[in-house]
């Protein structure tokens, strides 16, 4: 058993690590010591796949793993207003397509109202305020210039 349960987080790990190393590949925002205290944390928290059960780790034996914090959960009263309101305005998927019922009827439910566009000031300043800051993507990886050249920006 002791073995079983060794060799289940081996491969795990080895599976973790190597789908981040395929990952960075694909975006390299994230940095070695990044990932590694990534590992380091999934490992420590449990959250970490034991096995092709698809269950975590922290959700085969919570007992070794502190209890996660509860997310406070919506009443009955509370789901059952927003599920009419969504019915009422047509905001439910329609089918597989996953087109909502008020994108393939929109004859059937009032218009969603426009959303005041900002003026060409504002989103200039804006892209000043973005440049200035750094706060604009840097190319295809997905990165900031703010993320890739700290010691530029304050």
């Amino acid at each position: 058993m002791k073995r079983t349960y060794l060799s289940t987080i081996v491969l795990s790990v080895a599976a973790l690590v190597g789908g981040q190393a395929m990952a960075a590949d694909v975006a390299a925002s994230a940095t070695r010591g990044k990932v590694k205290a990534e590992l380091a944390e999934a490992v420590r928290t449990g959250n970490i796949y034991a096995d092709v059960s698809g269950l975590k780790l922290n959700e085969l034996y919570p007992q070794r793993y502190a209890a996660q914090p509860a997310v406070a959960a919506k009443s009955y009263a509370q789901t059952q207003a927003e599920l009419a309101e969504a019915v009422r305005t047509g905001d439910i998927q329609a089918d597989v397509s996953g087109l909502k019922l008020n994108e393939l009827y929109p004859q059937r439910y009032a218009a969603q109202p426009a959303v005041a566009a900002k003026s060409y000031a504002q989103t200039q300043a804006e892209l000043a305020e973005a440049v200035r800051t750094g706060d604009i993507q840097a190319d295809v990886s997905g990165l900031k210039l703010n993320e890739l050249y700290p010691q530029r920006y304050s």
